[in-house]
């Protein structure tokens, strides 16, 4: 009875050692399908080693960059600028700008207190007004005299009259002829007098002597202004006003690279402010006089095209350029190194840098930019892409920027 139990608990190994059919071909599937996604992971790159890389950056370059001559840097600095004060002392009672206000040749832009100055004026006025009255008086009185003379002469050359009554007659035409001299003369006196008044009273006016925008107002109502500002918190200028079509970019240039800048030649000013836009230029002038301090030379450049955005004291850099800019080159190009430039399936590509990977992109080329090439599309400024080895790579690589 027990024998017969424990022959029951026997294992048959010849039934144990068959599988069935369908189970050797789910393994068998499952060991291909793992070997064939390794194989794919390994062409990805997944279970490839990491490869240090060098890379370099997509730019944006301008065409003029490729026959640039020289570049320096400075300022932009109005070559005609005013302190305008006015030529006479007193409180100011109007102020008629502010900083960056417009201007015009002539515009009354501040005044003085000038009652005093009001007064001297009409005073002038009324003592002009008084000698043409004595004027017109003294020729009233010179007609008289003179018909009284000429009656008188011929009285006496007919024996009729005395001599004394001629004499007296005479003396009477003389005073008179004299008095309308008097009145003359005074007349011019009271006009000076009127148009000193007049000056007097414009030096109170304070106005723009050329067309241009106000910089700085220095001045406020109430303060006193005198032309040399000795008194105390006295203010010698009102404004300060600048020709805005008078800028130029002052730029420092070495003596060792003179000799590539000459007047006229083409420039491309680039503002700090608006780093993104290129303002032609002219070379206009050389100063003629080297800084020994600094060894340089100042070169004074022109702006081809004026811009209300550009203002003094700006900081900007110029280039020298070696030609003028045609329109087609005035307009930025996106730029790469060519070393970074693969050839795949008969196509251009790079390998655009993704975090830890390196992306295959197809890229179309343009025209060569100096030791750079246009790339039309694919990548843009600013992107990372992998510049060698380029032999080791593939899409999707594990990559690791090498540190400089």
């Amino acid at each position: 009875m027990a024998q017969e139990e424990l022959s029951r608990l026997k294992i048959d190994k010849q039934r144990s050692g068959k599988r069935p059919a369908w189970k050797k071909l789910v393994i068998a599937f499952s060991v291909v399908s793992a070997v064939v996604v390794v194989a794919v992971l390994f062409f990805r790159g997944i279970f490839a080693p990491t490869v240090e890389v060098e890379c370099a950056t997509v730019s944006l370059i301008y065409p003029s960059q490729t026959f640039t001559l020289l570049n320096a840097s400075g300022y932009v600095v109005a070559q005609r600028k005013a302190a305008v004060a006015s030529k006479a002392t007193g409180r100011l009672e109007w102020l008629g700008v502010e900083e960056g206000s417009r201007v015009r040749n002539g515009d009354i832009l501040a005044r003085l207190e000038n009652r005093d100055a009001l007064a001297v004026r009409d005073q002038a006025a009324a003592a002009l007004v008084t000698s043409r009255f004595t004027l017109d008086e003294a020729k009233s009185e010179l007609q008289d005299a003179t018909l009284n003379y000429g009656r008188q002469k011929d009285l006496l050359g007919q024996g009729i009259t005395a001599r004394a009554d001629f004499d007296v007659a005479e003396a009477r035409y003389r005073r008179a002829q004299a008095a309308v001299s008097g009145a003359t003369s005074a007349i011019k006196g009271a006009e000076a007098a009127l148009r000193g008044g007049e000056v007097a009273l414009e030096y109170t006016l304070i106005r723009a002597p050329f067309d241009g925008v106000v910089l700085t107002k220095n001045a406020d109502v109430g303060d006193i202004v005198t032309p040399l500002g000795a008194a105390a918190n006295a203010k010698a200028a009102v404004v300060t006003l600048a020709d805005m079509d008078s800028l130029m970019v002052e730029t420092d240039v070495s003596e060792a690279n003179l000799e590539k800048v000459q007047v006229g030649h083409p420039c491309e000013i680039l503002l700090d402010a608006f780093s993104e836009i290129r303002f032609r230029g002219v070379v206009h002038t050389i100063v003629p006089t080297a800084d020994r301090s600094k060894a340089t030379v100042m070169v004074k450049v022109r702006f081809v095209d004026k811009d209300r955005r550009i203002l003094p004291e700006m900081s900007a850099k110029v280039a020298f350029l070696e030609r003028p800019v045609t329109p087609a080159e005035q307009r930025p190009r996106t730029a790469l190194n060519p070393a970074a430039i693969s050839t795949r399936n008969g196509g251009s590509v790079v390998f655009k840098v993704a975090g830890e990977k390196a992306v295959q992109t197809t890229i179309r080329l343009g025209s060569k930019l100096g030791e750079l090439q246009e790339v039309i599309s694919g990548v843009k400024a600013g992107d990372k892409i992998v510049l060698k080895p380029l032999d080791k790579i593939v899409d999707n690589s594990r990559i690791k920027v090498a540190e400089k």
